[in-house]
Parts: C-alpha cells; structure tokens; sequence
C-alpha cells in the first residue's frame, strides 16, 4: 500500500500552524502565559488573528500544539501493533521510542515550568490527559472486546501515560521505563535491599 503524497496545500497548512505554535511558545516562554494576547501571537508568526483561530481553538491549545497527534498515536500504538505483540509491550515500545527525546529536549523543563505555574494550561493539561486516558484504555477495552470503562484496561492507560513523570529526573530514565512496565507486565515485588558496601 502507498501512501500518497502530501499535497502543496497540505504542507504549507501545517508549516502554518507549526509557525504559530512556536511563535507562541517563544512568547509565553519569554513574557509569560497571562502577558501574551492573540494578537501578539499573530503579530510575531507574520498571520492574522483569524489564521491563528483557524489552526487552534484557543491560547490553551497553542500550547500543547502536538495533542491530537499524540493522542492518535496512542490509539495506533495499540491497534495497529505486529500480530503477537503484546498491548504492554507496544505500549513499551512506543514510550521508549518517543519519550527520551522529547525529555531531552533543550526546552522541556522551561515548558514544564511553564504548565506547572500557569493555572490554566495545568488545567487543560489535566483534562488532556483524562481524554488521553479515556481513548487508550477504548482503545485497550476494544482489543478484548470488553466495555470501554474496564478498570483494568483504564488503569494500564492510566500507569502508562504516568510513566514519563515517573521516571523524569532518574539518572538512567531508559532503564527507569523498562522497570515500570516489568511492574506493569509481571506485577510489583517488594525491592530487594541494597547490601551495605
């Protein structure tokens, strides 16, 4: 199967709307969330305020630009895994593939900083992470045929989604990921104390 070709307009749509997201990260990153208007946004991305609109609902969704793709590609993480794999491990994958570099990123702890301080996006990022829950564990219950409120298809979502700021901050984040989903896929044990050198 090809997959066809993405046309002219396509392509100068999203260079568009990737514009004004990172006119609008570069701002709020810079003046704060609460100090940068639309119209600011429009001004420094060269577009008019209804263009901004255009590509985003509102100043929350500047923000968090990349969510309905993230989201997709949850749901085709579990779907569309290899014949055999397990949802667990496709899961692991998926998360050991793209999360590294979006934590390395060289401004991940300022955008981090930025939603933590700033009721407003930590309250869009909440509610996002809800759906994000909700879809994945659809996603999940639908694999087993199940009702899509199945606990244990909603708590795996919901484990997997925590498992980046579980592991934030360790030294060896990789190694952090592989030990949460062995938890996840083999059930927890109680740690083994460390022998005093």
């Amino acid at each position: 199967m090809t997959v066809p070709p993405v046309s002219r307009r396509d392509r100068k749509k999203a260079a568009t709307r990737q514009a004004i997201a990172d006119a609008a990260l570069h701002l709020f990153l810079e003046r704060g969330y609460e100090r940068v208007s639309i119209r600011d946004i429009a001004d420094a991305a060269d577009v008019s305020t209804a263009t901004v609109f255009k590509h985003f609902s509102g100043k929350e969704a500047l923000v968090f630009d990349q969510d309905e793709d993230r989201e997709s590609e949850l749901i085709a993480v579990v779907r569309q895994r290899p014949s055999g794999q397990s949802i667990p491990d496709a899961l692991r994958q998926h998360v050991l593939d793209t999360w590294p570099s979006i934590d390395a990123h060289p401004q991940a702890a300022e955008f981090t900083n930025l939603v933590n301080s700033t009721p407003a996006l930590h309250a869009y990022s909440e509610r996002m992470w809800t759906r994000y829950t909700d879809s994945l564990g659809a996603a999940i219950a639908d694999e087993f045929g199940v009702d899509h409120d199945n606990l244990a298809c909603m708590a795996l979502a919901r484990f997997v989604l925590d498992i980046p700021a579980i592991a934030r901050g360790r030294q060896d984040r990789r190694a952090a990921v592989e030990a949460i989903f062995d938890i996840l896929t083999h059930g927890w044990k109680p740690p083994n104390k460390q022998l005093a050198p």
